[in-house]
């Protein structure tokens, strides 16, 4: 046995975090607070302790693991006698035989199945919101692991859900919430300094114009109210929340509910329930998938809401042909759903700029119900243009991630916004029984409708 002085010495914030024996912990700390370097060190201390261990440290892309974490951990474990890396999958091998994996959470699915002792998720404000729950928590489960959740806000999304939660359950969660002026009162060294320094320097840019309140309040000072740079729809919602039309909003049986898909498959399964009544705009339901589901899946829980359908809206995709079933979407949907074939409608090509621009419009027309719709008023807070890393600046191009289909969704409702009418010519199709066609069904047995559906007297009202 031989002493190693490990190259680090923690903060007085991250003390409390490395010492703690909870499972669950959640660090919001300022910018250049040193989160990822105490995080790697309390990953690499475990792998010291529990020979043959697994941890992993996950960003939100394996290129930010590599361009953030990768050299950093080299750094701190570069003393150690007969350690080894594997520069291809970012990997650290301990001389007891644990290993240390830096991974990317763009592909949630190519994380499943790893067992791990212990899982620290950065900047997880920008992780995708089924990573934790339905991936992340089932490898830890076999050696009761914990996951540590660290970043700085972004708007009211998954780290903030997360927070809340965390300070509401202080015997199973620790909570270290630290800005910049705790950082400043706590810590002393010449980085200390520096950013003191630094914060009368940003300070100034404000006031020059050359960075936002938003940016500053959220940088420094772990605001989730200040909002998303680069996001398309923050003053927007800002609106919204401002005048109180995220509240309740309650499904009006004598009017039509429309539903508008984003379709593909698990999380690209998106669907938002819309009414007209008069000049506004309901959204009282918000719908996603999971796991394997796809046009059979959805089918089934549309027929089990207590919904009376008037169309169906999908994206001007769905009639291309796949090649699994020589079948396009649209024929998929029409056949598992025969009963509203003739309200399916494809939204008409548009860009994607102009149909984000309808999507601004139709805010000031938006009531959104704040139960049903919290998942999509979490996502399209987080929907924000493409931001380019070399050029350091946003792109005329939205950003592809795990907001993307609630906003696609939300796009094509903007765009076909007349259409959804309560015509009462229009043919009642939701009373009709679901016909499931073992083609696709696989013999499953057919579900029923859910029993507090209106009705036939009660529809005698429209």
């Amino acid at each position: 046995m031989a002493e190693i002085e490990i190259p680090y010495k923690p903060r007085n914030w991250a003390k409390k975090f490395h010492e703690t024996a909870k499972r669950w912990i959640v660090v919001i700390v300022c910018r250049r607070a040193g989160k990822t370097t105490a995080s790697l060190n309390h990953l690499q201390r475990d792998c010291l302790r529990i020979k043959n261990s697994r941890f992993a440290y996950i960003a939100p892309t394996y290129k930010m693991a590599k361009r953030i974490a990768w050299d950093i951990v080299k750094e701190i474990s570069g003393v150690i006698p007969s350690i080894k890396y594997n520069e291809v999958d970012l990997t650290v091998i301990y001389p007891n035989g644990s290993k240390l994996y830096l991974l990317g959470s763009e592909n949630v699915d190519s994380l499943r199945g790893i067992a791990l002792w212990g899982v620290v998720f950065d900047e997880y404000a920008q992780h995708p919101f089924n990573l934790f729950s339905e991936v992340i928590s089932k490898c830890l489960a076999d050696h009761l692991g914990y996951a540590i959740f660290v970043g700085t806000p972004k708007g009211k999304g998954l780290f903030y859900d997360t927070y809340k939660n965390a300070i509401r359950n202080t015997e199973q969660w620790l909570t270290i919430f630290k800005t910049i002026d705790n950082l400043l009162e706590e810590e002393v060294g010449e980085t200390i300094n520096n950013l003191r320094q630094a914060l009368k320097d940003e300070r100034s840019l404000v006031e020059q114009g050359l960075t936002t309140i938003d940016e500053f309040d959220q940088e420094w000072y772990c605001s989730f109210e200040a909002a998303l740079k680069g996001a398309y729809y923050a003053s927007q919602i800002a609106e919204l929340r401002k005048k109180e039309r995220i509240k309740q909003v309650p499904y009006d049986r004598a009017l039509k509910v429309h539903i508008v898909l984003d379709l593909g498959i698990g999380q690209a399964m998106a669907a938002g329930f819309y009414q007209r009544v008069a000049n506004e705009i309901h959204k009282i339901d918000y719908w996603e998938g999971e796991g394997s589901d796809g046009i059979p899946s959805a089918v089934k829980v549309f027929q089990n809401k207590p919904y009376i359908y008037g169309k169906i809206f999908v994206p001007h995709d769905a009639k291309g042909r796949e090649q699994s079933t020589e079948k396009t979407r649209m024929e998929t949907l029409q056949n598992l759903w025969p009963a509203m074939k003739d309200n399916i409608i494809v939204v008409p090509k548009l860009s994607v700029d102009d149909g984000i621009d309808k999507g601004k419009l139709m805010f000031s027309r938006l009531w959104v119900d704040k139960e049903n719709c919290q998942r999509w008023i979490d996502l399209i807070s987080q929907y924000k243009r493409e931001y380019d890393e070399d050029k350091k600046m946003f792109l005329e191009k939205p950003r592809h991630d795990f907001t993307s289909h609630a906003a696609d969704e939300y796009r094509y409702a903007a765009i076909m916004e007349n259409e959804m009418t309560n015509d009462e010519k229009e043919k009642d199709t939701s009373q009709e029984p679901y016909e499931p066609q073992s083609e696709y069904e696989g013999g499953e047995e057919s579900f029923k409708r859910n029993p507090v559906s209106p009705s036939s007297e009660e529809l005698g009202m429209m």
